[in-house]
């Protein structure tokens, strides 16, 4: 019997750098239901989210998916350094994971993008790329790449700020726009990577594409987040297929230490199978 998972390299192809580093996980119980590829998120929030990635993966394969969680250019145990790291590179590694998954299974099998955090942004983006209907699995999702570059130069603000640290932000998006490669928390961020992800936008899929928006919740009552509420609003009123809901849990990408969210896990499954078996 095929083990569960493999660990494998994919050649990045012609005129791109190295490899990348995957996790191949095998659909259970001999019917395939759906394709997923993961979308990590970006710099440190994908280190402290690799445990619950690989919860959730390992429930949907259970359930007979097959997913593919790839580390991008720069990024895990795949080639190069974060400073080689673009956005349209990381977009060509998306589609890379996509076309490698499709031919190990073929078929006209759902396919799935499941971004979490800034890797929903970029699911975003290569699913407008593909050239076939890609669903879009959202975990946590921000409306603009902005906030997500913000958050990100705050940290060398943090750090900075025994010797002065008012105005780090803007120095560095000064010297990102003037082509130079920044240092950031232990990230060489590169302009290529840091000014496409401060423009992108979260954008609601094509028309036959479904989307689930899943939020953890430290509420009592757990709700989507105010600006996620609105934004879903707006994708439910123009007609887009989309299922939001927010659960028990903790904001796992950005603990101290690592933890678990079972009830995302198991509403990713739940949310993913309903909708490959509509």
């Amino acid at each position: 019997m095929a083990a569960p998972f493999e660990p494998l390299f994919l050649d990045a192809g012609p005129g791109r750098a190295g490899q990348r580093f995957a996790v191949h996980h095998r659909p259970q119980g001999g019917t395939l239901r759906a394709l997923v590829v993961y979308v990590h998120p970006f710099a440190e929030e994908m280190n402290k989210s690799r445990r619950m990635a690989a919860l959730a993966s390992r429930a949907l394969a259970a359930q007979g998916c097959a997913v593919l969680q790839i580390d991008l250019l720069g990024c895990g145990d795949s080639s190069g350094d974060f400073a080689d790291a673009s956005w349209a590179e990381w977009q060509a590694d998306v589609l890379l994971a996509v076309q490698w998954l499709r031919a190990q299974h073929g078929g006209d099998t759902p396919l799935w993008l499941w971004g979490h955090r800034a890797g929903a942004l970029l699911a975003s983006a290569a699913a407008a790329r593909l050239g076939e209907t890609a669903h879009l699995l959202l975990w946590q999702p921000p409306a603009q790449g902005a906030t997500v570059l913000q958050q990100f130069l705050r940290l060398k603000a943090a750090a900075d700020l025994a010797g002065g640290g008012k105005g780090v932000v803007e120095g560095l998006k000064q010297a990102l726009a003037a082509g130079q490669t920044v240092p950031v928390a232990g990230y060489d961020l590169a302009p290529a990577l840091a000014l496409p992800l401060g423009q992108a936008t979260l954008a609601a899929p094509a028309a036959a594409s479904r989307v689930v928006w899943l939020e953890t919740s430290t509420r009592p009552e757990p709700a989507l987040l105010p600006a996620s509420r609105s934004l879903v609003d707006r994708w439910l009123a123009a007609g887009t297929d989309v299922r939001a809901q927010a659960v028990p849990g903790p904001a796992f990408w950005q603990t101290t230490e690592i933890e678990d969210a079972p009830a995302l896990v198991a509403a990713t499954a739940a949310a993913v199978l309903d909708e490959a078996l509509a």
